[in-house]
């Protein structure tokens, strides 16, 4: 019991402190995620041996488990009723992103251990792209909230962090529609999915 209200009164337990950390985790979270994600495409065509703990996987979960964390402290306010209207609605988002996002890490496990290397299309890629851009989307809501605050300064990078999600996301459902494309030599780095469609 001690210990419970140690935590409640610690610094980090803080409203202002746990906004600030879910703010910065759920964009900084999602920025790792698909960096380590270009790291694993081109280990893709280097033909690198793919497993589960790889040094580019390992970054990718560490992004993860950034937007988990930032997850978890915004149920946190949440549940402590300490958050309303676009704030709370920018964590929700956060949330749902982070669920997405670690559902399609181990779908992705499972896709790589049933089928192999899969391409930038595959039914677990594009749930975990949903999840990213949900996250930033989360952290905009959230930065816009603070922008009277020092959080203020990260509001331009979590925008262009949506933008450029919302951009990758759009790119890779034309790819769903337009077959041919894929397959050009400039896309060679996504080539692996022309086998799937």
């Amino acid at each position: 019991m001690k210990l419970t209200q140690r935590l409640s009164n610690s610094a980090i337990a803080k409203s202002g402190t746990l906004v600030s950390l879910v703010s910065i985790f759920s964009m900084v979270g999602p920025i790792i995620i698909v960096s380590a994600g270009f790291w694993d495409a081109i280990s893709h065509i280097l033909k690198e041996p793919e497993f589960f703990w790889s040094p580019s996987h390992i970054v990718v979960y560490s992004g993860v488990s950034m937007t988990a964390c930032a997850a978890i402290m915004g149920s946190i306010l949440i549940i402590r009723k300490s958050v309303h209207r676009s704030l709370k609605t920018g964590i929700k988002l956060v949330i749902v992103g982070s669920l997405l996002q670690i559902v399609s890490g181990f779908g992705d496990s499972l896709s790589h251990d049933l089928f192999g290397i899969d391409g930038l299309i595959s039914w677990s890629h594009q749930p975990l792209e949903i999840g990213l851009l949900l996250a930033s989307l989360g952290a905009v809501l959230i930065l816009k909230n603070r922008e009277h605050t020092k959080l203020k300064i990260f509001l331009p990078f979590s925008i262009v962090t949506f933008l450029f999600f919302t951009t990758w996301l759009i790119f890779n459902f034309v790819l769903i529609f337009g077959h041919t494309i894929q397959c050009i030599q400039i896309y060679e780095i996504f080539s692996s999915g022309c086998s799937i469609l």
